[in-house]
């Protein structure tokens, strides 16, 4: 029941995060970010957020370098909707899994390319 209750918990804070980023947070370094996961400690006191950035590498950087600048106040308008006994310190991780799911199919593709290339050639 424990488990259940940390995914319900972070679950929740993944989609205050979201909606706060897309109307509040004022710093124009924060570009298009999508929230992917949250994962909150047993003791609910940490919740790290793992986020997937997109743009050129140096805009991303520079997004998660502004979302770090952000958490305090991230968290304080997380403490006003979600009521937790304490209101998680938020950490903020690149989360690279989406581009590393598109660098693998881009590798397939070409192998499959390569493959029907040598069973045409045979013909």
């Amino acid at each position: 029941m424990r488990e259940n209750r940390l995914k319900r918990v972070g679950e929740l804070i993944r989609e205050e995060i979201a909606a706060l980023l897309t109307k509040g947070v004022k710093d124009p370094r924060v570009g298009f970010v999508s929230v992917l996961a949250v994962r909150v400690s047993s003791d609910l006191r940490y919740a790290n957020v793992y986020v997937s950035l997109y743009g050129k590498e140096n805009e991303r950087k520079s997004s998660l370098i502004a979302l770090k600048n952000s958490a305090g106040w991230i968290r304080r308008e997380l403490g006003k909707t979600v009521r937790l006994r304490f209101t998680p310190e938020l950490r903020f991780f690149e989360d690279d899994t989406l581009d590393r799911v598109f660098h693998m199919e881009e590798v397939f593709r070409e192998i499959h390319e390569e493959q029907e290339g040598d069973k045409n050639a045979g013909k």
